[in-house]
């Protein structure tokens, strides 16, 4: 088996491991996610993480769908991406297939009614420490801090609709790497007119 045969069936059967284990999709998966592709296969960085979830959360469809895409993408061209989202959505396809063909049969059953619940309660805490654990790495200065705490309450007490919190975020993060982008240039320029 050739060397990218041999990527393209890793990209497709990690993904896929990560698509079955994976409940509450987009944030809940970033753990998941950070295990598998930045420690164990050491595909990415964690900074580079964030970027692509950024990017998926701001871009039409699903975002463990994006993320996939990019990561399979990025480790072996426009294949590889296409690869990497087919590993991603098998096993939620196969599920949701079976899922739908047993609803009517088992949707009144007391213990399944109570293991969902059970399943609801775990997806609430593992988005939790997404959560948190994506805020540590990406809120770094007053900005970010400051970013952060509009947005939340924007979305969650204002209910704003995150796209434009998302954009609105996006245009104040231009705007502040440009400002400090030309103070940094002056502060160089200066430097070079006294030598």
């Amino acid at each position: 088996m050739s060397l990218k045969a041999s990527l393209l069936v890793d990209l497709y059967v990690t993904f896929a491991k990560i698509g079955s284990v994976t409940f509450g999709g987009g944030v809940a998966m970033l753990p998941i996610l950070e295990r598998e592709l930045i420690d164990k296969k050491k595909w990415m960085t964690s900074d580079e993480m964030l970027d692509y979830y950024a990017i998926s959360q701001s871009t039409p469809g699903i975002i463990a769908v994006n993320v996939a895409t990019f990561i399979g993408h990025k480790q072996a061209g426009t294949l590889g991406g296409i690869v990497a989202t087919m590993g991603i959505v098998t096993p939620s396809l196969v599920i949701i297939s079976l899922i739908a063909h047993f609803i009517g049969a088992i949707n009144h059953i007391a213990w399944v009614r109570k293991g969902l619940m059970g399943i609801n309660i775990g997806v609430a805490a593992n988005l939790t420490y997404a959560t948190i654990n994506m805020s540590k790495k990406t809120v770094k200065n007053i900005l970010g801090a400051f970013l952060f705490i509009a947005a939340f309450i924007l979305i969650f007490f204002l209910k704003v609709s995150t796209i434009y919190v998302i954009f609105g975020a996006a245009a104040i993060g231009i705007v502040y790497a440009l400002i400090t982008g030309s103070l940094e240039l002056k502060k160089q320029d200066k430097g070079l007119d006294h030598e």
